[in-house]
């Protein structure tokens, strides 16, 4: 059987013969006068006409005098077919133009060319290019793999994806989706008058999230720097400054396990908005979420793991107090750490030694929030879960927090902003201590924020969501939702075949 290698190597002679014929295989410059949907779209008028279009080639076939090659372009397929009468066509060899079909077995699959023709509809009724002119823009040196049979491994698809993209369009489309659902989010929330501000990446302090972060060093200041784990205190930070409605699209990093739902780094967007509570932040997003899922979806009606969700209906309000009082008979005010690690075992959660109440809590929440479908907004958390949100106005055991419950997941949180400077000082001193004792994912004191909290930050709602919302909408897992996830290096047996002389 073939290995890879032969393959390769049978590429290769093909490369060094194209060369001898003074073609260059990688020219820079291509030509395109129509693409594939074009021509298609348009094949009432383009019948019988010239045009150009360029593509890669999926597949060569040779009947007799008849050659066929199928060519793929921004996700659509063209069949350009030539004759063979005999007659020798002169080529442009310094344009990188090869002789057809007379030179078709220089060409393989997977090589991008730029082929000129007559747009025809062939006598099987199948619209074609004539072609009369073909250029090679590019060489190919490993044959693509076929999508069914030769490429279904998971962990080769993820360590090459621009493998998988091109011989998977399902998984071409997804990352289309993924983009559409980004510009989706921005456009609803430029035209709320939201203005998109870039913060930094690196921080000195890190917080705004319950999360282990990556720690850098910047050589030039001689320091070690956080990667962000959230995108909130400088956010709010441009509240302090005088900015009403902002927000920040871009990449967040919690040094954390892989899970279906989790990847150390993934993307995230956080929006403040000046003057608004929690309830204008709870009905904002309901219609946010429409938005940018019919934008994204072209639907509001989803089965996500087995849940039927339908996201044009209207959403209930869940008390955290009452749920957990609800499934697990555990007042969440009374009881100590003793009787939560009691509830946790009983439900065969696990029950690790930095354990604390509010963590060992929000363990038992996640369990019930598994098997609901929502969309449910979870209200009324207690004051000891969210350290940096505002307290209620009916009673400081509570904070206005709302949470976004969809098919078993939390997909975005939201706050009335904690801006008393007291208070907030006193909870990231708590925060820093349980950080002393031990829980490394505990808030940092971070002074500079509480500074400009003294010197004032207007009544504030925030809300933050990942990317884990298209996942979930998407159907997929953390690791297949994005083009190149995060994996162990490793060199196969194969490629270190294929390159003896280099250190790898």
């Amino acid at each position: 059987m073939a290995t890879l290698k032969d393959f390769r190597d049978e590429r290769l002679r093909k490369l060094e013969e194209i060369r001898s014929l003074g073609v260059n295989p990688f020219p820079a410059k291509a030509k395109r006068t129509h693409g594939i949907n074009s021509i298609k779209a348009e094949f009432g008028s383009l019948e019988g006409k010239e045009v150009t279009t360029v593509g890669r080639i999926q597949a060569i076939r040779k009947f007799g005098k008849l050659a066929f090659i199928v060519i793929k372009d921004d996700g659509d397929t063209l069949q350009l077919f030539m004759k063979d009468d005999g007659t020798e066509t002169s080529v442009n060899r310094e344009n990188s133009e090869l002789s057809m079909p007379a030179e078709i077995g220089l060409l393989d699959s997977g090589d991008f060319i730029e082929a000129t023709g007559n747009v025809i509809k062939t006598q099987t009724g199948e619209m074609s290019l004539e072609i009369n002119k073909v250029k090679l823009l590019t060489k190919s040196l490993r044959p693509m793999p076929n999508a069914t049979e030769g490429f279904s491994d998971k962990e080769q698809r993820l360590r090459r994806r621009y493998v998988d993209m091109n011989v998977n369009e399902d998984v071409r489309q997804r990352f289309i989706r993924r983009s559409k659902f980004w510009s989706a989010t921005r456009e609803f929330l430029n035209q709320k008058g939201f203005l998109e501000v870039n913060i930094p990446v690196l921080e000195h302090t890190t917080g705004g999230a319950d999360a282990n972060p990556f720690v850098t060093h910047m050589d030039s200041l001689d320091q070690d720097f956080y990667l962000r784990i959230s995108h909130e205190l400088p956010l709010k930070r441009l509240i302090g400054g005088g900015y009403e409605k902002v927000y920040d699209i871009g990449p967040r990093f919690r040094n954390e396990n892989y899970s279906e739902e989790h990847l150390p780094e993934h993307i995230a967007m956080e929006w403040y908005w000046a003057f608004a509570n929690w309830e204008d932040g709870m009905s904002m997003m309901e219609e946010m979420f429409k938005f940018v899922l019919e934008k994204t979806f072209g639907t509001l009606k989803f089965n996500v793991r087995g849940h039927q969700v339908d996201m044009g209906g209207n959403w209930e309000k869940w008390d955290y107090a009452k749920v957990i009082q609800d499934h697990y008979g555990l007042d969440v005010f009374k009881c100590g750490i003793e009787d939560v690690k009691k509830v946790l075992r009983e439900n065969n959660l696990e029950v690790e030694k930095a354990e604390n109440k509010a963590r060992g809590i929000d363990k038992l929440w996640k369990k019930v929030r598994s098997s609901v479908a929502g969309p449910v907004w979870l209200i009324n958390t207690p004051t000891f879960i969210s350290p940096l949100s505002k307290s209620s106005d009916d009673s400081p055991d509570y904070v206005q927090r709302f949470q976004a419950v969809i098919a078993g997941s939390e997909l975005c949180n939201g706050w009335s902003e904690l801006n008393d400077p007291i208070d907030q000082l006193n909870r990231f001193v708590e925060q820093q201590n349980m950080r002393d004792g031990g829980d490394e994912e505990a808030q940092m004191l971070d002074i500079d924020y509480v500074e400009m909290l003294e010197y004032g930050m207007p009544p504030t709602c925030g809300l933050g969501f990942s990317e884990r919302v298209f996942w979930v909408f998407e159907g997929v897992s953390a690791r297949e939702g994005v083009p190149f996830p995060q994996l162990r290096h490793e060199i196969d047996d194969t490629t270190k075949t294929i390159y003896p002389d280099i250190k790898l």
